[in-house]
């Protein structure tokens, strides 16, 4: 699924300027966000909707901007939620469970890393509600899951 929809994935504008790292993720069609200017926030997520719109890949988003480091979730960037709202498009609830362990393991033991489609919530009912709303939704289905299905 992922291979035919080519996610493009948003990331903060600080991680294009990290040296090799920077020039890789945007030649990987990253989109960068301006976290800290809503207004340029804005035209990101105006560009991640058309992409979605006129069906040209699909847009991966960490909700809460940063990742865990304590493997729990922290709190979510609602606005996030406005491109599948503006797209009109359904969103792929998932979580992924053991990436904070490869960076000890790299390159010596290979890492188990779980990646879990929950949900998939339509389109209608990503129009319908608010995105406060739509962001309470998926944090509780992501914490149920999370919580559920722990890896050992």
């Amino acid at each position: 699924i992922f291979r035919r929809n080519h996610p493009s994935y948003i990331s903060k504008e600080s991680n294009f300027k990290i040296p090799f790292y920077g020039r890789i993720i945007k030649r990987c069609c990253f989109m960068s966000i301006d976290r800290e200017n809503p207004r340029n926030a804005t035209k990101t997520i105006e560009r991640a909707s058309k992409l979605l719109e006129n069906n040209e890949g699909s847009i991966a988003v960490y909700p809460e901007g940063t990742r865990s480091k304590d493997c729990v979730l922290l709190p979510f960037h609602n606005g996030v939620f406005k491109i599948a709202q503006k797209a009109g498009v359904p969103i792929v609830v998932t979580t992924i469970q053991g990436t904070e362990n490869a960076k000890n393991n790299y390159p010596w033991k290979s890492t188990l890393v779980r990646i879990n489609v929950v949900k998939v919530i339509d389109a209608e009912h990503v129009k319908s509600i608010k995105t406060a709303a739509l962001a309470d939704e998926v944090r509780e289905l992501m914490e149920k899951d999370l919580e559920e299905n722990k890896l050992a």
